[in-house]
């Protein structure tokens, strides 16, 4: 049985699969009987994971040499093909055979590395050589007699074969000159030294019972790491590399023994790279584990804890590699370079025992290129996304999964999974320079793999992190990243390509805000596909605001403290499953806005707080770092890393998803130092003020880069105060010496929260509170603004829509219509939460949602919500067709007051405009009184009017109440104005009135 590995962490929901069996890879495909394998590309000189260089222990540090040129392939032509003794072979006939066991207290002496291992390489080999094939001939029988002049021609080929850097074994029979170059290698497994159990392994940098490791202390050399992160170990490395692997095979002057099978000794990890490597702080694993060329052909080191044995499989090779303990196998074969090779690994024992054939993960090149690490280093990479997190992909002809993380304050990262039964032992990562980029390419692995960085922190612990750029994951509570591959085919073209031909400011845009979990509950991103479109289309909204969209743990909850900022929520399904939602809006020509929240994270110890063991997205300074009010974590928008992990992301939901629109959530928070903050709990910017100048950067350049990349976007600030030029272009400076923010459109907190004080009075009172509903415009047209009735009106006490107004039942839907009426004809455009538009008394509930219950033909006050909801279609409709409610929304001369201070009657009364000087007259009457006659001074061009709108009418559940047919303009004097007219003002309820003809 295998040894049980270790479990899966609590964080994560799924169990651990079962131990006894081996962890999967996908095997290398096959090949049909008589098919060969297209040879391996030639090579010349060490490749650029060649085997770092190796020092004495106490050799002082070395002084400048020049470096030493890279041994040239073997060819043909050099000398004859060396061919490795076969399976059955006595340890006599192999050189450099038998020799005392590597184990215990003679490995360790001190003395053995105090001489430079170019000195004992340039005396000791030789002699020893010599000795033991003097001691191997006078042990051949007569028939090994015969072999002599074979081996005597070898002999003539010596210097050749020396020159090219091949090792040839003593006293081996040699084939023909006419042998290919590529020698055909077998070695026999059960004369292999025997792998050591998991749980018999020692502890790292221990003797080990193999003989692969004779000479392993006694040399006392580390590995040098490439100066260049595991790219390219240069050619003095190298050299210095086979200089100590010649050394290793002698010990005291004498031959050190061979590993059976043909397979010689491997250099030794020096106890400090084998420390590091194991508990996975080395920086550069690719250095030490893969194959690289050394001296005697080409080392072969791999690193698989619970594995029974290792084999290197390649066109006419498999050969065994003797286990070092420490689930590391090693093994240098005497190749001229290196092959194509894989790797079959055995797990379990007896009748569980099974093999898997794998490509090796550390023989490929990095697969991020220098421009994408140049990019990132600069925080200038605008689909980051790419480039970062986990791509399936091929890589140098191999499928696999590509893996890289930013983590600059790791001591190490390694890849832990489902593959790897959440061991990253196996999988360690290697770091890319100064970018604090880490990358492993694992071969064979696909999408739906889950996994999380093994991150050591710079005080050597460990912690379990999700992927920050994950696509994908698993679902809350569980909350692994998840490997995904998109296959969404997009029906959306003609919507994307009519979504730019005009600007946001001088269109329509009436927004139905849904918080997706609820709307329905239980249904997928696929089911509201098929509802949520038609129902929105019927009622004549624009837009949808979907909320929450990224992935965050408590579903209950509006999202806003996210996890996962490149993946949609999976409670309701994949990746494609929200584009197919997406697509299917579009398509019933529905734009999409969805809730982004770039302000702040929560404190999670699996996501992004301190992410490498050390303030990384969020402030180095804890007072800066945390949110006063939410007791989350704010970003460091200074730093040019994590502001470049947020303006792609801004980037990314609008070009892989589609999405129309960002409503930018609590930007409030980001622009003042003092946000919430008392006297003494913060500290002032250069200037000495309260500005967070670099969240101001960071909005200005998320908009410029959304805006140049993703035409016919918009994006939409929630901002609360009177922040000057939220919505002027970043370019030009205000008078408070900034520029613009940049955003579209921006959130009307005043005049929602204005004019819910005024609508909460009673009648009789709101002549005292009548500017709560005039002062909007004196600041209308200083922002592009949306009104917002929104999700954070209609809970956490604040009570629905209809239950703020006064009255009796009547009442309040009375004017709950006569509100929504005022708000579509005020200058701005409209947002509405779910539920409100049939008039739901109750607050919303994450777990009902919305009572659509009430508008069940079986309940007896259905048509009182049917006529609201009704209500809320004709306006819809009437407002698209109607060019004054929107065209110049952002346009003073859009609009004029016809009476703006009948505060003792209620009434409010103005004009909208048209490009074309089209008019609509507005006029709402807020006391439950009818004014009969009530004269209205009118623009003098229009003759007779029509009400097209009336909030009173019977179907909509008013008095009924109405101004039927034309409405003469009579020539009297009134409101400053040379024709009025007196139409009928209905109780508690608005109409509109359009010229006739």
């Amino acid at each position: 049985m295998t040894p049980r590995p270790p479990s899966r962490p609590s964080s994560d929901s799924a169990a651990a699969p079962d131990a006894d069996v081996p962890p999967t890879f996908l095997p290398a495909p096959a090949r049909p009987d008589g098919e060969q394998e297209a040879p391996p590309a030639q090579r010349t000189g060490p490749g650029p994971e060649a085997e770092a260089a190796t020092e004495p222990a106490a050799q002082p540090a070395r002084k400048k040499t020049a470096r030493a040129k890279p041994a040239r392939a073997a060819r043909p032509s050099d000398a004859p093909a060396t061919e490795v003794k076969p399976s059955g072979t006595s340890e006599a006939d192999v050189p450099g055979a038998g020799g005392p066991d590597a184990t215990g207290p003679a490995a360790e002496k001190p003395a053995a590395p105090k001489k430079p291992a170019t000195k004992k390489s340039a005396a000791g080999p030789k002699t020893a050589k010599k000795a033991a094939a003097k001691k191997t001939t006078a042990k051949k029988t007569t028939p090994d007699a015969a072999k002599k002049p074979a081996a005597k021609k070898a002999d003539a080929k010596k210097p050749a074969a020396r020159k090219a850097g091949t090792r040839k074994p003593a006293a081996t029979p040699t084939a023909p000159e006419t042998a290919p170059a590529a020698p055909s290698v077998t070695g026999s497994p059960a004369a292999a030294a025997a792998p050591v159990p998991p749980a018999q392994r020692p502890a790292a940098g221990a003797g080990t019972p193999e003989p692969a490791a004779v000479g392993a202390r006694a040399a006392g050399s580390e590995a040098t790491a490439s100066p260049v992160g595991g790219f390219e170990a240069g050619a003095a490395a190298t050299a210095g590399a086979r200089t100590t692997a010649a050394a290793a095979q002698t010990v005291g002057g004498a031959a050190a023994p061979a590993a059976p099978g043909g397979v010689l000794p491997a250099p030794p990890l020096g106890d400090g790279d084998r420390g590091r490597l194991l508990s996975g702080t080395h920086h550069d694993p690719h250095a030490l584990l893969g194959a690289h060329p050394v001296r005697d052909g080409v080392l072969f080191r791999v690193l698989r804890p619970y594995a029974k044995s290792v084999t290197v499989v390649a066109e006419g090779l498999r050969v065994e590699l003797p286990h070092e303990g420490d689930g590391i196998f090693a093994g240098v074969l005497p190749l001229s370079e290196r092959p194509d090779y894989r790797l079959a690994i055995t797990y379990g024992e007896g009748p569980d025992a099974h093999e898997v054939t794998v490509h090796d993960p550390y023989r490929f090149l990095p697969a991020i290129g220098e421009l994408d690490l140049h990019l990132i280093g600069e925080g200038r990479h605008e689909e980051l996304w790419q480039a970062l997190g986990a791509r399936v992909m091929e890589h140098e002809g191999v499928p696999g999964t590509r893996f890289t993380v930013w983590a600059p304050n790791a001591q190490g990262v390694r890849v832990a999974g489902n593959m790897n039964y959440w061991d990253g032992t196996v999988y360690p990562m290697r770091s890319l320079g100064s970018t604090g980029v880490w990358e492993l390419f694992i071969p064979g692995l696909g999408e739906g793999e889950l996994y999380k960085f093994d991150i050591a922190r710079p005080d050597g612990s460990h912690t379990l992190r999700i992927d920050p750029m994950a696509r994908r994951t698993e679902c809350p509570p569980a909350n692994a990243s998840v490997i995904d591959v998109s296959r969404h085919e997009w029906g959306d073209a003609d919507w994307m390509a009519r979504r730019a031909e005009r600007p946001v400011h001088t269109s329509p845009l009436s927004v139905y805000e849904v918080h997706l979990p609820s709307w329905r509950p239980g249904l997928s991103y696929r089911k509201l596909a098929e509802q949520l479109p038609a129902y929105v289309k019927d009622l004549g909204f624009t837009h949808v605001e979907l909320m929450p969209v990224a992935e965050h743990p408590f579903g209950g909850s509006w999202g806003y403290q996210v996890t996962g900022f490149y993946a949609p929520t999976a409670r309701l399904g994949s990746p494609d499953d929200f584009k197919y939602l997406v697509d299917a809006l579009h398509r019933a020509g529905i734009g999409v806005i969805m809730d982004w929240v770039p302000a702040h994270f929560p404190r999670d110890d699996w996501a992004l707080a301190e992410f490498d063991g050390r303030p990384l997205y969020e402030h180095e300074d804890p007072a800066r770092a945390a949110h006063p009010d939410w007791g989350t974590l704010e970003f460091d928008y200074g730093r040019t890393e994590v502001r470049n992990f947020l303006v792609a992301n801004a980037v990314y939901w609008c070009s892989e998803f589609h999405i129309d629109g960002l409503r930018v959530d609590a930007v409030a928070s980001m622009l003042y130092l003092d946000y919430s903050r008392e006297h003494g709990e913060w500290t002032p910017n250069q200037h000495g003020g309260r500005e967070n100048l670099d969240a101001v950067d960071f909005l200005q350049e998320m908009n410029a880069t959304v805006y140049r990349r993703c035409p016919g976007v918009v994006t939409i600030a929630e901002e609360s105060t009177a922040w000057d030029g939220v919505t002027r272009a970043t370019h030009h400076v205000g008078p408070g010496g900034f520029g613009g923010l940049g955003f579209g459109l921006k959130w009307n907190m005043g005049w929602m929260h204005d004019s819910l004080v005024y609508m909460s009075k009673e009648p009789v009172h709101r002549e005292y509170h009548h500017n709560e509903m005039t002062f909007s415009m004196v600041y209308a047209y200083s922002e592009n603004y949306v009104l917002p009735i929104s999700h954070d009106e209609v809970v956490h006490g604040k009570r629905a829509l209809v239950s703020k107004m006064p009255g009796d039942w009547w009442q309040q839907r009375a004017n709950h219509r006569a509100y929504l009426a005022f708000m579509w004809s005020h200058p701005g455009k409209q947002l509405l939460f779910m539920g409100q538009e049939f008039a739901q008394g109750a607050e919303w509930s994450e777990e009902q949602g919305p009572d659509w219950w009430l508008l069940d033909p079986a309940y007896d006050a259905a048509p009182d919500h049917r006529g609201v909801q009704d209500l809320v279609r004709e306006l819809n409709r009437l407002y698209g067709a109607t060019p004054a409610l929107w065209e110049r929304d952002t346009d003073p001369g859009g609009f004029a007051w016809i009476d703006g201070g009948a505060w003792e009657d209620n009434v409010f009364s103005f004009v909208r405009y048209d490009d074309a000087g089209d008019p609509l007259l507005a006029v709402c009457n807020f006391s439950p009184v009818v004014r009969h006659e009530y004269r209205l001074g009118v623009p003098e061009n229009v003759p007779a009017w029509r009400e097209v709108l009336n909030t009173d009418e019977e179907r909509f559940g008013g008095s009924g109440v109405v101004n039927t047919g034309r409405l003469k303009s009579e020539p009297v004097p009134y409101h400053g104005r040379s024709a009025s007219l007196a139409p009928v003002l209905p109780p508690l309820a608005t109409i509109w009135l359009r010229p006739e003809g």
